[in-house]
């Protein structure tokens, strides 16, 4: 399978050393994944034989840019190039999330799929304002789109959701979808700290962004819930109506209040049916210890579904980092190639 990737951040870098790592195991199933273009916000390269994983990667450790890639047979590439060559099967694009208009996500992931790629894909703005319209294009074009990292990286929301849960009614979907909202909370639990120590921490050990105003403020949980819910509850939702409600103004004692109860403090999405509508909500809530989320902690990850047929199902875990995202579009790009529909 011939593949592109557009987005070399740290997901993008790791998913090309996933390539070397795990070449033996991916020919095994009879999976051969040939890096053709590689591309980033200053430019791209492009090698009709292939592009080495091993090389580029040792060229980027080494404080090499990926335009000055000292490769045989390396040439200049162009988003618009890639387009009109259609020399690959399968697009990944890992730019940086936009939720207001897309871009560039959106266009290139469109564009990649009206010419007949299958495209997988970690940045959630796309999925978030046009699914449905991509799912089009990806039918139309008798290919498929692999969203899987965009809604918890390593943990199988959506394919949960997709796959075990077929021809079951979603009643309601509640998550712990936030590793460092997560980790904060269990760290303000167990040192007894306050946010501002739990927050630094988790920033030096590289959990947390400089700039960590979506995670902890809740905005990352309200857009990964919604893509959940319009997918798999097939409903059509906006970011502005979900009640959003971060960890920031916790204190210990709030967090120490609840452990004498027996409770602990956690940041939930829910999706729940009503009679009429379906309410979306991301808030503080204290879970009880026989509630199947009290034990999610650290970095860790849940999503739990109630259906009318299934009954519960609770998926528990997912790394959360580079690597597992990585991880995540390689396992999105095995299931395209063993035959798995998306859309």
């Amino acid at each position: 399978m011939r593949i592109a990737l557009i987005g070399f951040g740290g997901v993008g870098k790791a998913f090309i050393e996933l390539l070397h790592d795990k070449h033996e195991i991916l020919k095994s199933m009879g999976l051969t994944l040939i890096l053709k273009s590689v591309m980033n916000s200053k430019g791209g390269i492009y090698n009709p034989m292939g592009i080495d994983p091993l090389r580029l990667i040792e060229h980027v450790h080494q404080g090499g840019e990926l335009c000055e890639f000292p490769d045989e047979g390396i040439r200049k590439e162009t988003f618009q190039n890639l387009i009109m060559r259609r020399d690959v099967d399968l697009l990944i694009e890992t730019t940086p999330t936009n939720n207001k208009t897309g871009e560039p996500g959106l266009t290139h992931i469109s564009k990649a799929l009206e010419r007949g790629f299958h495209v997988v894909t970690a940045n959630k703005g796309p999925v978030l304002l046009a699914y449905k319209q991509l799912c089009t294009l990806a039918a139309k074009s008798h290919v498929q789109l692999g969203i899987g990292c965009t809604t918890g990286g390593a943990l199988p929301t959506i394919n949960a959701g997709r796959f075990d849960l077929a021809g079951a009614q979603i009643l309601s979907i509640e998550g712990i979808l936030n590793g460092t909202s997560n980790y904060i909370l269990s760290e303000m639990e167990e040192r007894d700290c306050s946010y501002e120590e739990a927050l630094k921490q988790a920033q030096q050990m590289g959990i947390a962004e400089t700039d960590p105003s979506l995670d902890v403020e809740g905005w990352d949980t309200a857009t990964k819930l919604l893509i959940l819910t319009n997918i798999l509850m097939e409903e059509e939702h906006k970011l502005r109506e979900i009640r959003v409600e971060g960890i920031t103004r916790l204190s210990p004692q709030h967090i120490q209040e609840a452990k004498k109860e027996g409770k602990r403090l956690k940041l939930i999405g829910k999706a729940e049916k009503g009679n009429n509508r379906t309410a979306l909500t991301v808030g503080i809530e204290a879970l009880s210890q026989d509630h199947p989320l009290f034990n999610v902690n650290s970095t860790n990850k849940a999503v739990r579904y109630i259906t009318d047929t299934l009954g519960d199902l609770t998926v528990i875990g997912g790394a959360s980092g580079t690597t597992p995202a990585a991880a995540s579009i390689l396992r999105d790009i095995i299931n395209i190639y063993k035959g798995y529909p998306f859309v």
